[in-house]
């Protein structure tokens, strides 16, 4: 379908007869309106923030699981379950209280002990908790609403790594079901957020269901992002799956959705131009695309084939083949997010200037690829990845290489990039991704990481990455973070952890009688009203 007839698909009566499900029921003007339903970035086909990093998931578990300290719009952490905590003088013990109140959706308090087991399988997972476990003396409950942290040394960013943007989150479970294998995921879904997850509503492609939790006792403070009181304003939440970015159009419009996380930009002036809609940008801190490959299996075991991609990357193809607006997006030469204070180019010359086709073909030829298949998955229901995927193909052709082109579904993609068997053998090669700016502020970033087998998807491995990430975890002042940030970005860029593809910014849409919406890194549901 070209675009005009695209664009007229998407405003036209007839678009919702496909949405099959959409119809509103015949319900009062009051519950309506205690109902927000909201269109998400993609399906929640998984339901683990410890298993996962997808951000789809990220975003459902900030209303099921809450956190011991939580970002807020200033980039400050602060205490959220956690009342106060104290740090020995010689930097080895940390003690928590957790404030008084919190239960977990099932009835049951949370204790000291739920904090220790939720963070015991966080910490396999997540880049900074394999940091703590290396150094870690002892973690355990000292009472019901305290646990201490006892450290070989100290560790000066503990708040950070409990706080953080960046999945996995340190979110606090029950301790039954946080006992779980951190490799395998949890199929019961019982946090201490403001909303509970209704599972027995969940149809994953379809939609997800989340209600007001009556005992959830807010902080006193305005919310902030992730920080302060968390006041929900509406009894339910419902997620409802639509792929097809026209019919989402349509809904949004006919007031069938009331929220719609990610409009493509084809559609922003055709919703501008309804007055009973609002658009603006989702958030400030942006996205970047990526290209991950895969470190462990030929070709890209081989540097030399990873330099290739970047020798030949082309990041305006990339940024184009989504957004028509250059106002929208810009060149990113680094690991970490333009505008923030680590943000740097070091070892980025390899973006500037031409492409060189020829000698990226001349690296693969030496890296010792002779052919065989790259296996490339791209989800097909994500219209920015869908047309990243449409360039890497087109580009790993010109490079000379064999391409297996793996068109599914994201839900797909992030269970297939967590298998480490050979391509051939249901694993992969290559897939294109892209990492929200919020979560890659600093060296904390899992994709970041390059521990080998303890890696994010992809598994790379680089001693000079680690090393200098062990060294900003160490530092205290921001000069020394920055000197620091500047020798990770090129030893990161030098190993290829990832291509970078560009920064961007997304719009996102909803309806006037809904207010409260604030830009951020994720949708913050709290604070949300809407009227009938």
């Amino acid at each position: 379908m070209d675009r005009r007839a695209f664009l007229k698909s998407a405003v036209g009566a007839g678009a919702l007869a496909t949405a099959g499900g959409l119809a509103t029921p015949a319900i009062s003007q009051r519950v309506a309106a205690r109902t927000l339903r909201f269109v998400p970035q993609a399906d929640l086909a998984n339901f683990d923030p410890i298993w996962t990093t997808s951000d789809v998931v990220r975003n459902a578990s900030a209303l099921v699981w809450d956190r011991l300290y939580g970002l807020d719009a200033k980039l400050q952490l602060q205490r959220q379950m956690v009342e106060a905590e104290e740090v020995s003088a010689d930097g080895l013990t940390w003690t928590f209280r957790l404030r008084p109140g919190l239960k977990f959706h099932d009835g049951e308090p949370v204790l000291a002990k739920d904090v220790v087991a939720s963070l015991a399988r966080w910490s396999v997972r997540d880049s900074m908790g394999q940091r703590i476990r290396a150094i870690q003396d002892e973690l355990a409950a000292a009472d019901d609403r305290t646990f201490r942290w006892h450290l070989k040394r100290p560790f000066p960013k503990m708040v950070l790594a409990l706080g953080k943007l960046p999945t996995p989150f340190a979110c606090i479970m029950p301790a039954r079901i946080a006992s779980a294998d951190p490799f395998k995921q949890i199929s019961e879904y019982v946090g201490s957020g403001p909303m509970r997850f209704v599972r027995n509503e969940w149809v994953p492609g379809a939609k997800a269901v989340f209600e007001k939790f009556a005992d959830y006792a807010p902080r006193q403070e305005p919310a902030s992002w992730l920080a302060g009181g968390k006041r929900m304003m509406v009894d339910r939440i419902v997620w409802t799956v639509i792929a097809d970015p026209g019919t989402a159009a349509a809904a949004l419009q006919n007031g069938e959705v009331d929220w719609w996380e990610y409009p493509i930009p084809d559609l922003i002036p055709v919703l501008r131009k309804n007055r009973n809609l609002m658009v603006d940008i989702a958030d400030p801190l942006g996205s970047f695309g990526s290209i991950r490959m895969n470190h462990l299996h030929p070709p890209f075991n081989d540097v030399r084939a990873r330099r290739a991609i970047l020798m030949a990357v082309n990041q305006e193809d990339f940024m184009r083949a989504f957004l028509d607006d250059d106002s929208l997006w810009k060149p990113m030469h680094g690991v970490f997010t333009p505008g923030t204070p680590l943000y740097n180019d070091e070892g980025g010359e390899v973006f500037k200037g031409p492409r060189d086709i020829e000698g990226a073909k001349r690296l693969l030829a030496g890296g010792g690829y002779s052919g065989q298949p790259v296996t490339c998955l791209i989800a097909q229901d994500l219209p920015f990845v869908k047309a990243w995927g449409d360039v890497l193909v087109d580009l790993l052709k010109r490079l000379g290489m064999a391409v297996d082109f793996v068109a599914t579904d994201w839900g797909t993609v992030t269970a297939r990039r967590a298998q480490k068997a050979p391509p051939g053998q249901g694993g992969w090669n290559v897939f294109v991704n892209w990492f929200p700016g919020g979560a890659y502020m600093d060296p904390t970033a899992n994709a970041i990481r390059a521990n080998g087998e303890e890696a994010w998807f992809g598994w790379p491995n680089s001693p000079q990455v680690e090393a200098e990430i062990a060294a900003w975890l160490d530092a205290i002042s921001l000069d020394d973070e920055k000197a620091i940030a500047r020798r990770l970005n090129q030893a990161a860029l030098d190993h290829v952890v990832f291509a970078p593809l560009g920064f961007f910014v997304r719009h996102q849409a909803w309806r006037r009688n809904v207010t409260g919406i604030v830009p951020g890194p994720l949708p913050f549901f709290w604070g949300v009203r809407k009227t009938a």
